[in-house]
């Protein structure tokens, strides 16, 4: 209903002359959810920034009833008007809006241009709506912004009093423009993310769905110091991607032979200690060896009997007569009985023993030395 009306006012104006639809630019039909607020923008034309600016209610606009003015505000707690000459743009804003307040609205300037618009204040949920309508961006970087809604129809992004971008991906005033429509918490919501930001894209723009539209101010500010610092990371980290796939499929390729040999190699140090482990106890359980080399046997050992004696060598055998020691030999087997003379005339032997210090021919010292010929003698 409402849009027909407004198709209608437009046919009526246009014939009668006295529309400023090209003139001045606003949205055409809003929506309002009961107790909310919004910001309807006014664009005008270049050389009106003097002249006053207003907002008045009606189905026509000589019939219209004036809300308020940029001259002459008065106090209220539900409306305000504000008007940027650098821009041409005059906003006005309404709050706490009740069912009563739906209709007819006019953006107009003084001896001048003029628009209407419908709004509608609904006891649910609106039909279209953000969650504000101002939005914050840095300049090289992106802002998102979602449009929930619960029409049907075909759906674009806008600037106000500029052009639009109607299917998934567009540009307005250099920016790069992204529409995305996806079912949200059994919401509907249209995603539009402007990215690679310019000062220049500062303004009022509008989303609409259908015959529905929401204006959202975009503001963009010059990036800080932490900020361009920041964006050069993303944008390294985006030109690096490539190259730290490059990596990590290197990565991968030396990992497999490196863990491979890692696994012979400890496969090889426990088969090491193992084989030692088994030796140590294959050791542990044999008995000590406390084998004796044998010694000489018995019937090699030969029995001494040494005794000092003075006088002349007998025999001839004495090589000096003085201090000289003799000694008796007598093999072990003829030992065995005691009945036989200990001394055979066969089994003696002579044995000449000289001490080492000559100088005291009959004194033996402790640590003196001995010297022993032994020679065996037949009678």
């Amino acid at each position: 209903m409402a849009t027909h009306h407004l198709l209608v006012l437009d046919i009526f104006f246009f014939l009668t002359g006295l529309s400023g639809i090209h003139s001045v630019s606003t949205v055409s039909h809003v929506s309002v959810k009961q107790g909310g607020s919004i910001t309807i923008p006014c664009l005008y034309h270049h050389g009106s920034e003097k002249h006053v600016k207003y907002w008045c209610s009606g189905y026509f606009f000589f019939s219209c009833s004036t809300r308020i003015r940029t001259d002459s505000q008065s106090a209220s707690n539900w409306l305000s008007i504000s008007d940027n000459v650098t821009t041409r743009v005059f906003t006005v804003t309404m709050k706490n809006l009740q069912p009563r307040v739906s209709g007819y609205f006019w953006c107009a300037v003084e001896k001048g241009d003029k628009t209407h618009l419908y709004l509608s204040v609904a006891t649910g949920t609106a039909g279209l709506y953000v969650d504000q309508q101002h939005v914050t961006g840095v300049e090289g970087q992106s802002v998102t912004v979602n449009c929930n809604y619960s029409n049907s129809g075909g759906f674009c992004w806008c600037r106000l009093g500029g052009s639009c971008v109607e299917s998934r991906v567009g540009n307005l005033d250099g920016a790069s423009v992204e529409l995305k429509r996806i079912p949200a918490n059994g919401k509907k919501v249209m995603i539009i993310t402007m990215s690679q930001l310019k000062m220049k894209n500062t303004g009022w723009y509008w989303c609409a769905v259908g015959d529905l539209q929401m204006p959202v101010h975009i503001t963009v500010n010059q990036p800080t110091t932490t900020q361009i610092n920041t964006t050069t990371n993303q944008n390294n980290g985006v030109t690096d991607e490539k190259r730290q796939e490059r990596i990590q499929s290197l990565l991968v390729v030396l990992l497999i032979p490196l863990s491979l040999l890692g696994v012979v190699i400890a496969g090889t140090l426990v088969t090491w200690k193992m084989l030692i482990k088994h030796k140590d106890k294959k050791a542990k359980g044999q008995p000590p060896n406390t084998s004796v080399q044998p010694t000489e046997s018995e019937q090699d050992i030969t029995y001494s009997t040494v005794s000092h004696t003075k006088g002349t060598a007998q025999q001839g055998l004495i090589p000096e007569s003085h201090g000289d020691l003799y000694s008796n030999v007598i093999p072990k087997q003829h030992r065995t009985a005691q009945n036989q003379d200990p001394f055979p005339y066969d089994a003696v032997t002579y044995s000449t023993v000289v001490t080492k210090n000559k100088t005291q021919p009959n004194a033996a010292e402790p640590d003196d030395v001995v010297y022993s010929t032994v020679a065996p003698h037949q009678r």
